[in-house]
């Protein structure tokens, strides 16, 4: 079925994804989240919540709009994600959010849908804007526009190493956790499926989880644990990552708030995220 192209630029109704501390808690713990970070998970600390919470109340009302692309759902991946946070994310509260299909991009036997999201608090303030870039793989768009290029507002150094690395190994129930908060994809739970659907290996890790344990690792690194600090998020998935298997973050201080990144799997030594960088607060 061709891609319905006439949704580019329409925004969708908006949704409201009301949520309390557990929500947040529970996806700190689908990324990652250990003891040593109770604010994040005990609600006798507020708690705190990871601004890549972000990407939580705005993922139904993206499939929603993607299912009416005529793209076919099961070959989908997520290829990329960019987060910009207005204000911090409450640890409960009600988020309305509206997305829109900024455009479909011919990558030849994949077609890249941008899809832009706006939450608002019932005030009606700003919290949250994100991007995410979703692949269809197999389908194309014969005659569609190129991706549009922008350059990163951060960019990792050549021949310098890393101000900082750190090292974490996933659990082979990661992607079981991590879908709780509410990516469903079989892709990440069900062995059959994903082997039907070219991952031989099995079930993948999220992208966004693995995005997740990149922010959190840049809060241990360079905010003193306190990842509110940060205002700004981008990351590119190359490869998948399975569950069990060790994510490295390495960051480059460019300038003051800025830092350029990288995350690794340790036992591939493969580069799975790329093009990445975080923007935070004095």
């Amino acid at each position: 079925m061709p891609f319905d192209l006439s949704l580019a630029g329409q925004p969708s109704a908006i949704s409201t994804f009301s949520y309390t501390w557990r929500d947040t808690s529970l996806y700190a713990l689908g990324v990652g989240a250990k003891r040593d970070e109770l604010d994040y998970l005990y609600e006798g600390r507020g708690p705190r919540v990871l601004p890549s919470f972000a990407v939580v109340p705005k993922f139904q009302p993206m499939l929603d709009v993607l299912s009416k692309t005529g793209g076919n759902l099961a070959m989908i991946v997520h290829g990329g994600e960019r987060v910009t946070l207005h204000a911090p994310i409450a640890p409960g509260g009600t988020l309305a959010t509206t997305v829109t299909v900024r455009g479909f991009y011919d990558l030849r036997r994949l077609t890249q849908v941008l899809v832009d999201a706006r939450s608002v608090d019932t005030r009606g303030a700003l919290i949250a804007e994100s991007t995410s870039s979703i692949l269809f793989r197999g389908e194309g768009v014969p005659g569609g526009p190129p991706p549009p290029r922008e350059p990163p507002p951060v960019e990792k150094p050549r021949d310098t190493p890393p101000t900082f690395s750190i090292e974490e190994t996933t659990s082979p129930e990661q992607a079981l956790l991590y879908r709780l908060s509410g990516d469903l994809n079989p892709l990440h739970a069900d062995p059959e499926f994903a082997h039907g659907v070219g991952f031989e290996r099995g079930p993948i890790l999220h992208g966004l989880c693995t995005f997740g344990f990149m922010v959190r690792h840049v809060a241990r690194a360079l905010c003193g644990g306190d990842a509110t600090r940060l205002r700004a998020l981008e990351a590119q998935f190359k490869r998948p990552v399975w569950p069990g298997e060790t994510l490295v973050t390495e960051g480059w201080v460019v300038r003051p708030g800025a830092v350029a990144l990288q995350v690794k799997v340790k036992e591939r030594d493969e580069v799975v995220i790329a093009g990445a960088w975080a923007e935070l607060a004095g």
